[in-house]
């Protein structure tokens, strides 16, 4: 097997992340009052709220004038403070204003995540995520335009104008031992913590950075700075008990190795490879988002190649790994494929998925077709495995037979009624796209001819009576 390491990243360049921050900017939506409420007041008090713990007991009322402290907790680990240079005109002001209310009014909050990675590694944050030590009803007090969103854990949405969305999210905490089960998968993630129990519960060290926006500091309790400096993917912790805490966990470190241009820590990548199969045991819905996230990100070339080197892609698409273990070194034409949908994600126009799993898929597809009279049984029998392992949804499963048994009338210019149908311009795309990997003649057989297929009459019509023509 061959050796990446901290060497994976420097084999590519322009990992093609692309900048999403909206530009158009509002403030917070106005309170709705009921018909009951809109009654004359008195002179005007300072705004306050009444805020209600966990457990329903009141501790609080949050006045803009007085601080409310009424948190998780402060840290008692000291983090290390780096002095870093980051330009606040690359910070989402919407999101300085979440940071900084809450700060005025006693809690702790930082910009965590990754955006602080990306403004480190001067990449375009494609959003801003908030850690904080006040508590979500808290937090919903003090933003009048937001929501409390999860069931796996609750965190706060603070919403702005053109579909922004701040995620809030309250210190946490990995749970305790007497709560986890022997297999070590994370089944309950809503324990409340302080910062550096926050920290430490995160994946990876350049994703557990915390950036005090006053200070203009990076507080790392897990060494991420200096992985953010060698350019390399560490877990926090064991790596194999990371990985087992939360299979997902591997696809995510092929993805920011592969879309950042990174390189991956020797022992996060022997871990990743020796725990490749657990993948099966986590969520299917998780796996197959995760898998068009390895596609939209801009470097899906790298990614699923990273896949197919540590054996991940055995586990999660075995049809394509076999097709690329059976093809001979100098065949091209997956790769190809692979940079078409590169070339598509890093454009303005979103992508559609039916579009990025067929690109992905087109090639052992195609073998799975070849010789069949019907394509569509075929396709359905290729497609059938992948909605039962990853739980594809049928609307995407549907569209591929479909757009699979349509494809060589396609390209002999005949759509019929299927042009005018929502999969058109979709079908179309692919198309496109399979024109563009070389100059060869796209490589798309056409289905066996029907033996005893009915002709049609041709002709005028005979009318009744008439005498047929004796020629």
């Amino acid at each position: 097997m061959r050796q990446f390491y901290a060497g994976f990243g420097a084999s590519f360049r322009n990992s093609g992340v692309h900048p999403s921050a909206p530009d158009s900017l509002t403030d917070e939506a106005p309170p709705r009052r009921s018909k009951s409420s809109r009654r004359k007041r008195g002179p005007k008090d300072p705004v306050s709220y009444t805020v209600e713990s966990l457990d329903g007991e009141d501790v609080s009322d949050v006045d803009d004038s007085l601080p409310d402290a009424d948190g998780v907790g402060e840290s008692a680990v000291p983090p290390e403070r780096v002095v870093v240079d980051i330009d606040e005109d690359r910070i989402d002001p919407d999101a300085a204003k979440v940071v900084r209310r809450l700060v005025r009014h006693g809690y702790e909050a930082y910009l965590v995540g990754g955006c602080v990675r990306d403004l480190l590694l001067n990449k375009s944050p494609k959003d801003f995520d908030v850690a904080t030590s006040a508590r979500p009803e808290v937090v919903r007090r003090l933003f009048r335009n937001s929501r409390i969103i999860g069931r796996r854990f609750r965190l706060v949405h603070v919403l702005y104008g053109g579909g922004k969305v701040i995620e809030t999210a309250t210190f946490r905490r990995n749970p305790s031992e007497d709560e986890q089960s022997d297999d070590l998968l994370i089944r309950n993630d809503n324990t409340f913590g302080v910062a550096h129990e926050d920290a430490a519960r995160r994946d990876f060290t350049i994703n557990a950075l915390f950036y005090d926006l006053d200070r203009g500091e990076a507080l790392d309790w897990c060494g991420g700075m200096r992985d953010i400096e060698r350019r390399a993917v560490r877990t926090i912790g064991d790596p194999i008990i990371r990985f087992r805490e939360d299979p997902v966990r591997m696809l995510r470190a092929i993805k920011f190795s592969a879309r950042l241009d990174l390189g991956i820590d020797p022992d996060t990548y022997h871990a990743l490879v020796q725990c490749r199969e657990t993948l099966a045991m986590a969520a299917k819905p998780r796996l197959f988002e995760e898998i068009l996230r390895l596609l939209r990100g801009g470097a899906a070339h790298r990614s699923i190649w990273l896949a197919w080197e540590t054996g991940v892609l055995d586990v999660l698409l075995p049809e394509l790994s076999s097709y690329l273990y059976d093809r001979p070194p100098d065949e091209h034409r997956v790769w190809g494929l692979l940079d078409q949908i590169d070339l598509l994600t890093r454009g303005v126009d979103p992508v559609d998925d039916i579009t990025l799993l067929a690109l992905l898929l087109f090639e052992p597809m195609m073998e799975a077709c070849d010789g069949r009279r019907d394509r569509v049984i075929a396709c359905e029998e290729f497609v059938d495995p992948l909605v039962e392992r990853l739980a594809v949804p049928r609307r995407i499963a549907d569209a591929l037979r479909r757009i699979v048994a349509i494809l060589p009338k396609l390209a002999n210019g005949g759509a019929g009624k299927f042009a005018r149908t929502p999969l058109f311009p979709i079908a179309t795309q692919i198309l496109n796209s399979l024109r563009g990997v070389d100059d060869r003649p796209m490589d798309i057989p056409p289905p066996p001819s029907r033996v005893g297929r009915r002709k049609k009459r041709g002709g005028r019509r005979r009318r009744s009576g008439a005498e047929p023509s004796s020629e």
